[in-house]
């Protein structure tokens, strides 16, 4: 029976490693990722949710956020939140003087989140929206925030490139580098400034948000990260998939490559 095979990583995984030879296809996420492994592989991307209806203002208005204020974003994804969340509770009083904060704290951080935000003034309260998770709520906080500060799953680069957000990204230290090696394709691109695991605490983090003082860094980085998005990757790997179960030829490159990008 055909079959697609899938990589997330731009370090391909041992199991991945060990199956590819078994597909009848490949597709990743990166090109590292493809060149590592046997056989047809295709570049399509991390299949995201769609950003496709939403714009800054609505998105901003839907989250009852201050029209005039830039937005940062925390998000830990499920990887070892405790990190970002002590960073905030650190760098929050200050943080809120300049901007609006979304943060995403996991269901262990959400009560001590809801105290601090409780000890902000009254003028600063608002200005600070903890959650312990992010459903349909989470495709607004990536379109209303103007940076992101967070780990470096595949999907939550993926979603940043695709929105063109700017990241600066705190890397899961352990899972064999993974994280570390995702962020690196950003970095290298432009998109987005690392933070070593062991570095980043409440200090880090300002220094992090002073990107939201430098409307030109900000407009650059999204720039970049918008050339690695390719939000159309769902339906790339469809197509392949459909060729498949067709017993069709396989698409080209091309084809594929411009679908991942939105542009087929």
């Amino acid at each position: 029976m055909p079959a697609l095979l899938w990589e997330g990583n731009r370090v391909a995984g041992r199991s991945v490693r060990a199956t590819a030879r078994l597909a009848t296809a490949l597709a990743a996420s990166y090109p590292a990722a493809c060149r590592s492994l046997p056989g047809r592989c295709y570049l399509t991307g991390t299949p995201i949710r769609s950003f496709a209806g939403h714009d800054r203002a609505s998105a901003r208005a839907a989250l009852g956020l201050a029209p005039g204020l830039p937005v940062l974003l925390v998000f830990g994804g499920s990887q070892a939140v405790r990190r970002l969340n002590d960073a905030v509770a650190g760098a929050l009083p200050e943080l809120v003087t300049g901007a609006s904060v979304l943060h995403v704290t996991g269901a262990g951080g959400w009560e001590e989140a809801e105290a601090r935000r409780a000890a902000l003034p009254d003028a600063l309260r608002d200005r600070y929206r903890p959650a312990a998770f992010l459903g349909a709520e989470m495709t607004d906080a990536l379109v209303a925030a103007d940076l992101l500060v967070g780990r470096a799953g595949s999907s939550t680069l993926a979603e940043a490139a695709a929105a063109g957000l700017p990241t600066v990204v705190v890397p899961y230290p352990h899972a064999a580098g993974h994280q570390e090696a995702n962020a690196r394709e950003l970095a290298d691109a432009g998109a987005a400034r690392l933070i070593a695991d062991e570095a980043f605490d409440a200090a880090a983090l300002l220094d992090a948000a002073a990107l939201l003082r430098d409307p030109e860094a900000l407009a650059r980085m999204g720039a970049a990260a918008r050339t690695q998005g390719r939000p159309g990757a769902a339906a790339a790997n469809a197509r392949i998939i459909e060729a498949l179960a067709a017993r069709a030829a396989l698409p080209g490159d091309a084809e594929i490559a411009a679908i991942a990008r939105g542009d087929g």
